[in-house]
């Protein structure tokens, strides 16, 4: 995402604009994983990072015995823009 708007190497900021939502908001946030397909919140909010897998889960995007979802199968691909 950060990339795609033209600030690359600056996820962190993603996060931080992300966690900031209000509650309800219906932004995806839940589709936002950290590198190697990590889900981010469980270091911060046990809570909140079960919450996301539990969106993901039910979307159909599974997760390996290690906690990642293998970001070569449901990972989002941006088209290029010509």
């Amino acid at each position: 995402i950060a990339t795609v708007a033209g600030l690359p190497g600056r996820a962190r900021q993603v996060g931080y604009a992300l966690h900031a939502l209000p509650a309800g908001h219906p932004l995806p946030w839940h589709r936002v994983l950290g590198a190697g397909g990590r889900i981010s919140l469980m270091r911060l909010d046990v809570g909140a990072g079960l919450d996301q897998r539990q969106r993901l889960e039910s979307e159909g995007v599974r997760f390996g015995a290690r906690g990642r979802v293998d970001l070569a199968t449901f990972g989002w691909k941006p088209r290029r823009r010509s």
